[in-house]
C-alpha cells in the first residue's frame, strides 16, 4: 500500500482534473483532450453568468470559447451525453454503456414507469423519428398531447423521447438552447460502437471510471455517479481481481482513516508528486495558478457535493436553490483557485443590457489576502482573462471591499 501526505493527495485530485499547475490544453483540441482527461464533464441548463460546463472547461482549457463542448460532442460526434447524473461520455465507450442502457427500463423506477404509462406514445415518437430524422420536444404543441406532471416533462411526448433517449433506442443529435434535439441511435454513433460490451467488462470500466474520475475514491457507494449501476457482489469481485492485477491500487493518506484506491498507472505520478515534481504531462501552456487564479464552476468534482471540505477545508455549497434568505454568499458563487489552495470566493451576474460582469460579492478565507500584492496580481489576472471568455465588455468591482483587491482589478 501506498501512502502519501495531503499535500499530495490534493495536488494530485487536482491535477488528474487538469486544474493544476496551470492550464495543459488549448482551444477546440484541447477541449476535446479535457474532456478525455476529467472522465465526466456534469452538464447543467441553469446559465446566470455561463453554464457550469462552460466554466468547467473555461478554468482548464486555454482559450475556451462558450460552446466548445458542443463542438466537439454533437459536431464532431468525439462524445455522447446520457445519464439521470448528466454528464457526456466518450463515444468510443458507447458499448460499454450501452450495458447500461439496456438495463435502465428494469432498473430505474421512473423508467420502467414512463414505459408502462405511455407506451403508445413511445411508440409514436418511434415513428416520428423514422420519418423525419430529427425530433424535439418543441415540435410537439401541448394542447394536442396528453399534459403530465412528470419533472422529465409536462407532455407525454416529451416523456416518451426521454424513455427512447434513456434505455438506449435514440441519442442527442445536437442542441439548441440546450434543450435536446433527438435523433435514432444509428443515426448518431458509428455502427460499429452500436453493441453492448460484455456485462463484467462493463463492470471493470465503470469502476476504474469512477477511480480515475476522483483521482482517490473510496468506491462510496453513498456516492453521486454512475459506480452505484456495478451490483455490490459484482463490484467486491472486480475490484479484487483489479486489485491483484495492478490495474487499481491501494493508497493511505495521512492523517485520514479510510484507504482509498487509484489506478496503477498514475503510481508514477504520485511518486512525482511525493518527491516535489511537477509530472512533465501536466506542464501549463501558460501561466500556472499561483500567476493566475481560476474560478470553479458550481458543479466541478473537485469541490461540489463536499469535496471541497475535505480536501481544502473549504466549506462549498452551491446556494442556486436555497431560498433567499438561506443563502451565505450569494444565488452563483464559485470558488478560487490559488495555487493548490481555495482561497477565496464569489457571487457574480452578467447584466446584459450594459453587457458589464458585475461582482455582486468576494469573500476571502483569510483576510489577510487582501493586502497580499501576489495575490491581487493573481485575481487581476483571473478576471481579465474571465471576462474575455463571457465576452462581458466591462467589469463593475465596487462590491469588492479589499481596497486592493478592487484597485487591481478595476484596472483590467
Amino acid at each position: 500500500m501506498l501512502t502519501i501526505d495531503s499535500d499530495t493527495a490534493r495536488r494530485f485530485i487536482l491535477g488528474k482534473q487538469g486544474l493544476w499547475p496551470g492550464r495543459r490544453w488549448r482551444g477546440l483540441e484541447g477541449t476535446t483532450q479535457a474532456m478525455q482527461e476529467i472522465e465526466y464533464l456534469q452538464l447543467d441548463p441553469l446559465q446566470i453568468i455561463a453554464r457550469s460546463q462552460d466554466i468547467t472547461l473555461h478554468s482548464r482549457v486555454l482559450d475556451y470559447k462558450l460552446g466548445l463542448w458542443e463542438t466537439v460532442t454533437y459536431e464532431q460526434r468525439n462524445f455522447f451525453d446520457w445519464g439521470s447524473w448528466l454528464t457526456v461520455h466518450q463515444m468510443d465507450d458507447l458499448p460499454h454503456w450501452r450495458v447500461l442502457m439496456s438495463r435502465e427500463h428494469l432498473n430505474h423506477g421512473r423508467i420502467r414507469r414512463i414505459g408502462k404509462e405511455h407506451a403508445e406514445a413511445i411508440q409514436e415518437m418511434r415513428l416520428i423519428l423514422q420519418e423525419r430524422g430529427t425530433v424535439s420536444n418543441r415540435d410537439f404543441k401541448m394542447k394536442n398531447r396528453t399534459r403530465t406532471q412528470d419533472y422529465r416533462g409536462r407532455k407525454d411526448s416529451a416523456l416518451a423521447l426521454f424513455y427512447l433517449w434513456a434505455t438506449g433506442e435514440v441519442m442527442t443529435h445536437h442542441r439548441e438552447n440546450f434543450e435536446r434535439v433527438y435523433a435514432l441511435t444509428e443515426a448518431v454513433a458509428p455502427a460499429h460502437l452500436i453493441r453492448e460490451s460484455d456485462e463484467a467488462e462493463a463492470y471493470r470500466f465503470l469502476i476504474k471510471k469512477e477511480i480515475s474520475f476522483l483521482g482517490l475514491s473510496r468506491l462510496n457507494r453513498t456516492a453521486h455517479g454512475f459506480y452505484n449501476r456495478v451490483p455490490t457482489d459484482s463490484a467486491a469481485r472486480i475490484t479484487q481481481s483489479l486489485l491483484a492485477d495492478g490495474h487499481i491500487m491501494e493508497v493511505r493518506v495521512e492523517g485520514r482513516r479510510p484507504i482509498y484506491y487509484v489506478l496503477g498507472e498514475d503510481v508514477d505520478l504520485l511518486q512525482d508528486l511525493s518527491a516535489g515534481r511537477v509530472p512533465e504531462l501536466w506542464e501549463p501552456v501558460a501561466s500556472n495558478t499561483t500567476e493566475e487564479v481560476s474560478f470553479l464552476a458550481p458543479l466541478d468534482p473537485v469541490s461540489a457535493r463536499g469535496r471541497a471540505k475535505e480536501l481544502f477545508d473549504f466549506e462549498y455549497v452551491w446556494e442556486v436553490y436555497k431560498p433567499v434568505e438561506k443563502r451565505q454568499y450569494g444565488y452563483y458563487t464559485l470558488p478560487v483557485l490559488w495555487g493548490d489552495q481555495l482561497v477565496a470566493r464569489f457571487d457574480s451576474k452578467l447584466d446584459r443590457t450594459t453587457n458589464t460582469f458585475v461582482v455582486l460579492g468576494f469573500w476571502l478565507e483569510d483576510a489577510a489576502l487582501g493586502q497580499n500584492e501576489a495575490f491581487a496580481e493573481a485575481l487581476a489576472r483571473g478576471f481579465a482573462r474571465f471576462v474575455t471568455f463571457l465576452g462581458a465588455d466591462q467589469i463593475d468591482v465596487a462590491a469588492i471591499e479589499m481596497p486592493l483587491l478592487r484597485k487591481r482589478v478595476a484596472a483590467l
